[in-house]
């Protein structure tokens, strides 16, 4: 395993009692934490957890392991746990993180304990880079399952063949997905440092997390990081058409294997986009060395997550027609170009794409499998980054696929108030839309974009929602109001819309 271990982590590992029984999660209703939380108890542990409020899916897995989220608050270290998992939302200033530091009691960060209690005896095999990562973490358990090898996952998204984001198995296999957020508040580095992948891949590295990192080449620091952290044993399979995660990644002493569309030692070739999925070939060199591989979720970027962790697996010895079984077997994410449902001849998606290159990518797979219908496209400003307006221009440009497109407002967060001459505008951002070609709406809050879509959409539109938090349910609330005016609508009218 090629962990590198900080002094001030070792240190910390250092204090751990021989015998951990009770585990407290300070942060537990983070999509990681609480999938920390399902894997201490699956393995017998005792285990509380404390956050705020706490909202879905996290909030029914909770519920699924019978743990009780308490408010934060010093109360929740008495009497003391063994040892308490601190989560990257939580700040210094915290009152139950500064009663810890104020006590004797054993601490890590989320990375630091996954390494120790889960990741020591496996193979970790990583998925990490601005885009897919998710999808690709998810597809390679997937394939590894259907191998019959049995493998552990952890993820940041509901993996619909597992019902979970999480999963311990019996195989030497670990398959995580890395962040490259930071780590916790006593810990700034990024996560995918503590997980000492044997294999990884990075499917793109680009400006992301402005919260976090003060530019590109700030976020290839991280990656450089990596590369140079993993040992002459290691495989490190990155993006060849990602032009940063093939410069942050030139440095280590990894064997290194390209892939991509476009580029790389290896190539998807063939591709062919329907209803159904995606087909393609893997050639290099021009040569075929792969049958024809087909996977039922569509858009070429998950192509290239397919491709990413074909070569992956391949260069850990899983042989190709058992990787080829396994594509074919994957059911995707939940949020990940999700069909929420149909009504009135209109099909309503979810999707998480929250940056410029992502929310491209949704809308051209978009166009691909729904070819001939019109796209009207919702987007909420959540993460952090989007928040911001780094990409006020590169947003401009992602939405040239969509009809119409409404903007939500930017999202507040009381733990990040953004200074209005840095923060996004809405307001500018449709205007620049509107001048590439869509027509674009700036609205004032979501309430008036959901009446403003139920006003415009028509049957045999696709109507498509983006947002990497909850957007006030807005893609079910938009289904319903459909359902519900079908239901209203005479019998004959309904056949109608359904057979355009």
């Amino acid at each position: 395993m090629n962990q590198a271990v900080s002094a001030e982590s070792a240190a910390r590992i250092a204090k751990l009692p021989k015998k951990v029984h009770h585990v407290h999660l300070l942060g537990v209703g983070g999509t990681a934490m609480a999938a920390l939380a399902g894997m201490f108890v699956e393995r017998g542990f005792h285990v509380t957890g404390s956050d705020g409020p706490v909202y879905e899916p996290t909030a029914s897995l909770l519920a699924r392991m019978h743990l009780k989220v308490a408010p934060f608050g010093p109360d929740n270290l008495f009497p003391a746990p063994d040892l308490v998992v601190v989560g990257n939302v939580i700040m210094r200033v915290n009152p139950e993180a500064e009663a810890l530091l104020q006590s004797s009691i054993a601490y890590l960060s989320m990375p630091e304990a996954l390494g120790q209690f889960f990741l020591r005896d496996h193979r970790v095999l990583m998925v990490t880079g601005t885009h897919g990562k998710t999808t690709s973490t998810a597809m390679m358990a997937q394939v590894l399952k259907a191998a019959g090898r049995d493998p552990s996952m952890l993820v940041g998204g509901l993996a619909r063949d597992f019902g979970s984001n999480y999963r311990l198995g019996a195989g030497p296999d670990f398959v995580i997905e890395g962040d490259e957020y930071d780590t916790a508040f006593f810990d700034k580095r990024p996560k995918f440092l503590s997980y000492g992948a044997h294999a990884a891949i990075i499917t793109a590295v680009e400006f992301d997390h402005a919260d976090i990192y003060r530019d590109l080449e700030h976020v290839k620091a991280s990656f450089r990081a990596l590369a140079r952290q993993m040992d002459a044993n290691s495989v490190l399979v990155v993006s060849a058409d990602s032009p940063d995660a093939m410069e942050a990644s030139a440095a280590g002493p990894a064997r290194r294997i390209t892939f991509g569309l476009n580029g790389g030692d290896f190539r998807a070739d063939r591709i062919n986009i329907g209803p159904d999925g995606a087909r393609f070939i893997i050639t290099h060199n021009g040569k075929p060395i792969s049958g024809e591989i087909f996977q039922p979720i569509d858009g070429r970027m998950n192509v290239a997550n397919a491709l990413g962790v074909y070569m992956l697996l391949r260069e850990v010895g899983v042989p190709g027609e058992e990787i080829e079984r396994g594509l074919g077997s994957f059911s995707g994410v939940a949020r990940r170009q999700e069909i929420v449902g149909d009504a009135g001849g209109v099909t309503v998606i979810d999707d998480f794409a929250h940056h410029p290159t992502a929310i491209r990518a949704t809308l051209e797979a978009a166009a691909d499998r729904f070819a001939g219908r019109r796209i009207i496209a919702a987007f909420e400003p959540r993460s952090n980054t989007s928040r911001r307006n780094v990409f006020q221009e590169g947003f401009a440009a992602a939405f040239d696929r969509a009809a119409r497109v409404y903007l939500a407002p930017v999202y507040f967060k009381d733990n990040d108030p953004i200074p209005s001459a840095q923060r996004l505008s809405v307001i500018a951002l449709a205007s620049t839309i509107s001048g590439r070609g869509p027509e674009a709406k700036a609205c004032a809050s979501n309430e008036e974009l959901l009446s403003a879509m139920l006003h415009a959409v028509r049957p045999g539109d696709v109507a498509l929602f983006m947002s990497n938090g909850a957007f006030e349910r807005i893609p079910r609330r938009f289904l319903d109001e459909l359902k519900a005016r079908e239901a209203r609508k005479p019998a004959s009218s309904r056949a109608a819309d359904r057979s355009r």
